[in-house]
C-alpha cells in the first residue's frame, strides 16, 4: 500500500494554476488516475519543450566541445551490471505493519530529525534510530510499527523477446549516462571530437521510486538533460569547478531563475555515491523547502573502466599529441527536466493586489521559455479588427508560438495571457485602422505603448528570441 500524497499548502496554488491553466494534467485522470503519473497539457508540453531547447542550445550549440547523442531507454542488461546498479541502485526500505505503507527510511528519517539526519548510516544503524524514536507512521500514526529497513532496488523490470520462452529480463534505464558511456567509442571514432569534450543528450529515465512525492519533483517517469565531460585524469577538478558555475549560470541569466532561490551545496565524504570523488548540488528553494535540483558530479575513471572490464573492449583514449593512451575522467552535470520545470513555475508565480482592488495571478516567465510568446487580440470582433489581427498573427508567426484570443473583454483577455505567463500583448483597435499601429501591453508591469505594426517583427525579436 502507497501512502496517498497530501500536498504541502505552499504547492497547492501551482498545481491548480497547471491544471485550471493547462500545464499539467493528473495521469489516466478518467480512470481515476495513477498515482505520481502526469500528463503535460498544451502549455505544459510548450515550457517542457523550451527549456529543452534552451538547455540544448547553451550545452550543445554554443560549445565547440560538446556533441549530442540519443541513446535507447533498453540497453543490454550487463549494462548494469557494469555500472554496478544491479547491485548498488538501492534505497533503505521500510513498512508499517499496521498499515502496510511503504516508506523511504532515509527520508522517513530526515522529516523526523531534520536534514542530514540519515548521512552515512548503514541499514543497521537507521534500524535503531527509528526504533529509538518510537516514530509515529505518517498514514495511521501508530508508532514502533516498522519492519526493519532493507534494500530495495529502484530499477523497472520488463521481458525483451517474442515469447515467453525466449524472453530475457531487462530494465527501463535508471539514467541516461550509461548510454552514453557504452557510445563513448563510438563517437570518438566518428567524429572529430578530442578530448576534452562531452556528449549531451535529453531523454526519459525510469526509478521505482519508494515516495514518489511533491507533485513533479520526484516521480517514477522523469526526463534528464545529462552531458559526461570526458577529460585527462589531473584536469578534472577545474572542469568540475568550470562546470558547477557553468551550470548555475545557466539558470540565472538564461532560464531567468532568481539568485536567492537558489545555492550550492557541496556533498559530505560520507554522502559521495560509489564512483564519485565529488559532487555539488545546486539545489532551488521550492515551496516545501531546498531540494536539489541539478547534481554536477566528478566520476573519475569509474564507468568506462567498468565497461571496459564486462564488454571486454578497449575504452581507452589515444592522445596523438602527448602520445599516450589513458581512461578519460569524467564529470557528469544532470539535471532533471521535471524538476526544474517546477522550479521555472514556481519562481514565476505572483499573486498581487491591483489599484482597483482586484488580485492577479501572473507568472512572470522569462520571454524565452514562456509557453506562449505573444497574445494577439482584435477588440472587436468585427469592422475589419479580426482580419487584421490574424494579418499580424501570420506574420509574427514565426518568433515562437502565439495566441489569437477574440472572446470576452479585453480585461479578462489580459488576465489569461498573465496567468499563462504570456509576455506581450498585441491589441488592434480602431485606430489600427487608421494610423497602421496597435497597443502593446507587457505583461509585469501592465504598461502600454503604441507601436507600428511594420516594426512589430523587429520590435519582439530583440525581447523574446
Amino acid at each position: 500500500m502507497e501512502k496517498k500524497e497530501t500536498l504541502d499548502s505552499s504547492l497547492k496554488d501551482i498545481v491548480s494554476v497547471c491544471k485550471r491553466r493547462g500545464f499539467v494534467y493528473p495521469g489516466s485522470e478518467i480512470y481515476g488516475g495513477l498515482s505520481n503519473t502526469f500528463d503535460y497539457g498544451p502549455y505544459g508540453a510548450e515550457l517542457l519543450h523550451n527549456l529543452k531547447r534552451l538547455w540544448w542550445k547553451h550545452f550543445v550549440h554554443l560549445r565547440e566541445d560538446v556533441v549530442g547523442l540519443d541513446s535507447s531507454i533498453l540497453l543490454n542488461p550487463k549494462v548494469w551490471e557494469a555500472s554496478g546498479h544491479v547491485s548498488n541502485f538501492n534505497d533503505p526500505l521500510i513498512d508499517c505493519k499496521n498499515c502496510k505503507t511503504r516508506i523511504r527510511a532515509d527520508k522517513f528519517l530526515e522529516d523526523q530529525k531534520g536534514e542530514g539526519a540519515a548521512t552515512g548510516l548503514t541499514l543497521e544503524k537507521m534500524n535503531e534510530v527509528i526504533k529509538a524514536g518510537n516514530f509515529a507512521c505518517p498514514n495511521c500514526g501508530n508508532r514502533g510499527t516498522f519492519t526493519e529497513a532493507r534494500d530495495f532496488n529502484l530499477m523497472f523490470k520488463t521481458s525483451h523477446g517474442a515469447s515467453a520462452e525466449d524472453s530475457q529480463d531487462i530494465y527501463l534505464r535508471p539514467e541516461t549516462a550509461q548510454g552514453i558511456f557504452i557510445n563513448f567509442k563510438n563517437v570518438i571514432s566518428t567524429t572529430r571530437n578530442k578530448i576534452p569534450f562531452g556528449i549531451a543528450q535529453i531523454g526519459k529515465s525510469f526509478r521505482n521510486e519508494i515516495m514518489a512525492r511533491q507533485f513533479v519533483f520526484r516521480t517514477r517517469e522523469f526526463e534528464q538533460m545529462e552531458m559526461e565531460f570526458f577529460c585527462e585524469p589531473g584536469t578534472q577538478k577545474e572542469w568540475f569547478t568550470h562546470w558547477v558555475n557553468y551550470c548555475l549560470t545557466f539558470l540565472t541569466d538564461h532560464v531567468g531563475l532568481k539568485k536567492e532561490n537558489l545555492k550550492i551545496r557541496e556533498h559530505e565524504k560520507e554522502e559521495l555515491s560509489f564512483y564519485s570523488e565529488a559532487t555539488s548540488d545546486i539545489e532551488y528553494k521550492y515551496g516545501f523547502g531546498w531540494g536539489e535540483l541539478w547534481g554536477i558530479a566528478s566520476r573519475t575513471d569509474y564507468d568506462l573502466s567498468q565497461h571496459e572490464k564486462f564488454s571486454g573492449e578497449d575504452l581507452k583514449y589515444q592522445d596523438q599529441a602527448a602520445n599516450k593512451k589513458y581512461v578519460p575522467y569524467v564529470v557528469e552535470p544532470a539535471l532533471g527536466l521535471n524538476r526544474l520545470f517546477l522550479a521555472v513555475v514556481s519562481d514565476a508565480y505572483a499573486e498581487e493586489k491591483l489599484p482597483d482592488g482586484e488580485t492577479r495571478t501572473v507568472l512572470r516567465f522569462a520571454p524565452q521559455v514562456a509557453p506562449v510568446k505573444i497574445g494577439i487580440f482584435p477588440l472587436m470582433k468585427k469592422d475589419g479588427l479580426p482580419e487584421l489581427a490574424k494579418s499580424i498573427y501570420t506574420n509574427l508567426s514565426s518568433l515562437g508560438n502565439l495566441e489569437y484570443d477574440e472572446g470576452g473583454a479585453i480585461g479578462k483577455r489580459y488576465r489569461r495571457q498573465d496567468e499563462i505567463g504570456t509576455p506581450y500583448c498585441i491589441t488592434v483597435d480602431y485606430d489600427s485602422l487608421k494610423d497602421n499601429s496597435v497597443t502593446v501591453r507587457e505583461r509585469d508591469s501592465m504598461s502600454q505603448e503604441r507601436i507600428s505594426i511594420d516594426s512589430l517583427k523587429s520590435y519582439f525579436a530583440d525581447k523574446i528570441l
